[in-house]
């Protein structure tokens, strides 16, 4: 008889719980069902955002992902705010996925590991995505991620939720990362730079002056970087410091590439001294700079360090260096015919786009690119990457030349050339 009592009181302990989860999986079956159906289904499966169970919120936010309609972005912006680091992380994903399809299936969530509350994973090396300009991103989406910036769940919901800011340009999360930026952690403070830097808002540079000394060397790098391509002129005193006093040959390279941005008169002599350096990348940031302050008493100096530079990214540099101060010729050996013929080179293409990039924003150029087009031999990496351009440093002149290459034979050509088109309108 004491032996059933003692039985009863363990089955009765026992029970509710077990109930709660066979009840638990029941609803996360329910869930994984309606998310079969389509946007009509968001309706039903919103309420589950909201389950005791996060087994069950899981199941819901990941449906409504993969419905993925804009009747999604609602119920994702609502996940965002569930205190759970895995909701937020997928919620954020989501959002973004709708923005970049495919995102999620390379994302932080991918590599996700959960055991009991502990969520493990690990993030991509590669932080180059961002959305093309035309594209606009509702601005209560950027507010929500932007709050998980701040005060995510966890440091892994945080840096996730600062590298989707960059991809989508949330200027208006700015002051989220600079606040993420004086945190104590070096993934959270990385992720946010270079989210700053995709989204190159140059008030946010001051932000970021405290970070030159940083005592960890991604992170000073990387600061060092942000503030070369954000202009912060404010800082070129204390990157000049960094400069002079730094042992470490990756700080100094990087120290001195951001000086090569600023376009200060007053670095015209610490460039110059750079310029026959036996490291490479010291003679490209000088080479860049030089070219920069466009003055023509550097014009012989840099013919004659393009003529004889044997290294291909130096001679890219002396090249961009050569057109600042008006060479266009588009002639053989020309320094831009130069540029234009590194498109076709899968080492150098990322450098060269990036130097007609800035080049192109002086309409001289954008004619003799425009020749290079109409030319009689145009590779069709030539013609993506003059796309490319033309979609950032284009003006109403463009137009013509991108309707061309948006009907081009070459399917790769027109779609880039669509895409073009799209990017140059929206800027003007």
């Amino acid at each position: 008889m004491r032996f059933l009592c003692v039985a009863a009181v363990l089955a009765l302990s026992v029970s509710p719980p077990l109930a709660a989860q066979n009840d638990a999986k029941q609803r996360a079956r329910i869930v994984r069902e309606l998310g079969k159906g389509g946007s009509e289904s968001i309706e039903k499966i919103e309420p589950y955002l909201s389950d005791p169970d996060v087994d069950v919120r899981l199941e819901a936010v990941k449906a409504i992902i993969g419905i993925g309609t804009q009747r999604s972005l609602d119920p994702l912006i609502k996940a965002t705010g569930d205190n759970d680091a895995e909701m937020q992380i997928r919620a954020v994903e989501g959002l973004v996925n709708f923005y970049l399809p495919g995102y999620v299936k390379t994302g932080f969530s991918a590599t996700i590991q959960r055991a009991g509350n502990a969520v493990k994973g690990r993030f991509s090396d590669t932080n180059d995505q961002v959305i093309d300009s035309y594209i606009q991103v509702r601005p209560e989406v950027i507010r929500a991620i932007g709050r998980v910036v701040r005060n995510g769940a966890s440091i892994d919901a945080r840096s996730d939720a600062a590298r989707a800011v960059g991809i989508l340009r949330g200027r208006e999360a700015v002051p989220d990362l600079a606040e993420a930026l004086r945190y104590k952690n070096s993934q959270l403070i990385y992720e946010s730079l270079i989210a700053l830097q995709k989204i190159r808002d140059p008030g946010a540079g001051p932000q970021i002056r405290f970070l030159l000394r940083d005592l960890d060397e991604k992170i000073q790098s990387t600061a060092i970087e942000t503030e070369g391509l954000l202009v912060d002129r404010g800082a070129t005193n204390d990157i000049r410091d960094v400069l002079d006093r730094t042992r470490n040959g990756k700080i100094r390279r990087v120290a001195l590439a951001a000086l090569a941005q600023m376009a200060d008169p007053q670095l015209r002599g610490v460039l110059a001294s750079y310029l026959d350096s036996k490291e490479e990348g010291l003679r490209i940031a000088a080479a860049e700079g030089l070219g920069r302050f466009r003055d023509p008493a550097d014009q012989q100096t840099l013919q004659t360090a393009f003529t004889n530079e044997a290294k291909p990214a130096p001679r890219l540099a002396l090249a961009f260096a050569l057109v600042e101060l008006g060479s266009r010729d588009m002639s053989e050996f020309a320094p831009l015919r130069y540029l234009v013929n590194q498109l076709n080179s899968s080492g150098l293409r990322n450098s060269a786009r990036a130097y007609l990039i800035e080049l192109a924003r002086d309409q001289s150029t954008r004619q003799a690119l425009y020749s290079a087009l109409q030319g009689a031999i145009v590779t069709k990496d030539e013609k993506t990457g003059l796309a490319q351009v033309l979609s950032q440093s284009g003006g109403s002149d463009s137009v013509p030349y991108l309707q061309t290459l948006s009907r081009d034979a070459d399917q790769d050509v027109a779609r880039e050339g669509l895409r073009a088109l799209r990017n140059l309108n929206s800027r003007l």
